[in-house]
């Protein structure tokens, strides 16, 4: 049986400024961002889940709408995954809007799946609730 396909969006945690997000009050840094992001890809493998990581490396909408389309238009996905510091944070509006618009562009509609993490502890739930 082929492995379920995940791919996992978001923002590298070094270029979020934690001092001025809603998740500093609740201890989140780069560090620990980073650390349960590497635990939600083990765990998905471990569940069967063939996982791709895809870092927003710089703030620039333009870029991550290219590397988000570069992705796509090489692999297909049944759930892809938008972290909370792309949807979360104001400044990223137009960039979450321009990731959005290239998955609904480049992704099969009838058999990819979108979800939402509320936080990096919450990403493996956010996948098992569509695959």
């Amino acid at each position: 049986m082929t492995k379920k396909k995940v791919l996992l969006i978001g923002i590298d945690p070094k270029l979020i400024d934690f001092s001025k997000t809603t998740t500093a009050a609740t201890g989140w840094d780069a560090n620990r961002v980073q650390t349960a992001g590497q635990d939600a890809n083990k765990r998905l493998m471990e569940l069967g889940y063939e996982v791709q990581s895809c870092l927003i490396v710089d703030l620039g909408e333009t870029t991550a709408e290219s590397v988000v389309s570069d992705i796509l238009s090489r692999e297909k996905f049944d759930c892809i995954m938008i972290g909370a510091g792309i949807r979360a944070l104001p400044q990223h509006t137009l960039m979450f809007e321009k990731i959005i618009n290239t998955i609904h562009q480049k992704a099969p509609p009838s058999s990819t799946k979108i979800c939402f993490n509320t936080n990096p502890n919450d990403t493996v739930e956010a996948v098992l609730r569509w695959i």
